[in-house]
């Protein structure tokens, strides 16, 4: 979600060869930053470092620089290294790019045919064919997709409340998989201005999936029924979350469930079940991941060591589960790198923190040790 692209501005280079636009560098900041030394050429690019100390609160100084500097061809990077406060000034611009609508649309068809295949009825495409087997998936397929729809929306919703340019929603269809799809995402064609933003988008797409998951599960429940557990095996078992647990119990409260006897979901349920388990995905404090993004946000570059107790929590439970080893490989691979805003000196605030710990509780309620167990056998999958 937040892939960066970076695009020279045309025309003659405003640093390194032209050291007049340092004394209108200087004028620019005189009133929010002191400057102590400048560098020119940093990594041989054509950036400049100034370091120094901040003259007003962050978030104010950044507001300045980045309008008056924005004229003069500057992205602006705000940093602290140590005690001292750095700004990074680059003659780049994040490009927006196209929008891509049309393969946005392409995926989201695919995706819906994928989860209507998921969701589809063996016995009506064994009695009535494929077209009507299909169609006999839609009550999964629409209550999964508006799941994990609204999670994308209220990303970009958020981001583009910031200003913040971002692409579409992008599902990735999967036939032939429990689920149908391997989710959706958002690209971030640019970093959020700071780590309040950050949070606010990072934080902004699980919240929202819950709030359409949780009532698709009841629903689903409420549409499931207690059944006799086949004695031959060839089934699955899905784990349950402490949220999916109280759910259970809230709707089949008084109903006890005899010896041999188990819930077996509804297609409803199933999508609100695989809903909370995107989320709990989504919400993994590691890298590029919302839950990542939000523990970047809170803890800045201390993030790493949450990652790193992750991924050894993750290695454990693929004892359980071997679906957390490739999880874990994906940590490995992808997970290291944060999305850093462009002003990462401005903290979050009490009400950030308490996002943060909302998410947080989110997580612990959702996470599920071991989504599936398959109890192997010659009867098919209900």
């Amino acid at each position: 979600m937040s892939n960066e692209r970076w695009h020279p501005i045309p025309g003659p280079t405003p640093v390194a060869e032209a050291g007049e636009d340092l004394g209108e560098i200087r004028e620019a900041l005189r009133d929010v930053f002191a400057i102590q030394d400048t560098t020119q050429g940093i990594g041989g690019s054509k950036a400049i470092r100034l370091r120094g100390r901040l003259l007003v609160e962050s978030h104010e100084a950044y507001q300045w620089a980045s309008e008056r500097l924005g004229r003069l061809g500057y992205t602006v990077l705000f940093r602290r290294v140590g005690e001292t406060d750095v700004i990074v000034l680059t003659p780049a611009v994040f490009d927006g790019g196209g929008s891509r609508t049309g393969m946005a649309a392409v995926l989201l068809v695919l995706t819906v045919a994928s989860t209507l295949f998921a969701g589809a009825n063996p016995s009506v495409i064994e009695a009535r064919g494929w077209f009507w087997g299909m169609l006999s998936g839609w009550p999964f397929a629409l209550s999964f997709l508006a799941i994990l729809m609204t999670h994308e929306l209220g990303h970009y919703f958020t981001a583009r409340h910031f200003g913040v340019a971002v692409s579409l929603p992008f599902f990735i269809p999967m036939p032939f998989n429990l689920l149908g799809t391997m989710g959706a995402f958002i690209r971030m064609k640019a970093p959020p201005r700071d780590r309040r933003q950050l949070l606010a988008i990072a934080a902004a797409g699980p919240l929202a999936g819950l709030v359409v998951a949780i009532p698709v599960l009841v629903i689903g429940l409420l549409l499931s029924k207690v059944e006799v557990v086949p004695q031959g095996g060839g089934y699955l078992v899905l784990g349950d979350s402490l949220l999916g647990v109280a759910l259970q119990r809230l709707v089949f409260r008084g109903i006890s469930l005899g010896t041999g006897e188990d819930i077996f979901l509804h297609g409803v349920a199933l999508a609100g079940w695989a809903g909370l388990l995107v989320t709990a995905m989504n919400l993994l404090p590691m890298g590029q991941l919302d839950g990542g993004h939000v523990a970047y946000a809170v803890l800045g570059n201390k993030a790493k060591r949450l990652h790193g107790i992750m991924l050894a929590i993750l290695f454990g439970l693929g004892f359980l589960w071997d679906g957390w080893f490739f999880w874990a490989v994906l940590g490995l691979l992808f997970g290291r790198f944060a999305a850093v805003p462009l002003d990462d000196i401005t903290r979050v605030g009490p009400r950030g923190r308490a996002v943060a710990a909302i998410v947080a509780v989110a997580f612990i309620l959702v996470f599920v040790p071991v989504p599936l167990r398959v109890v192997p056998g010659a009867v098919s999958v209900p």
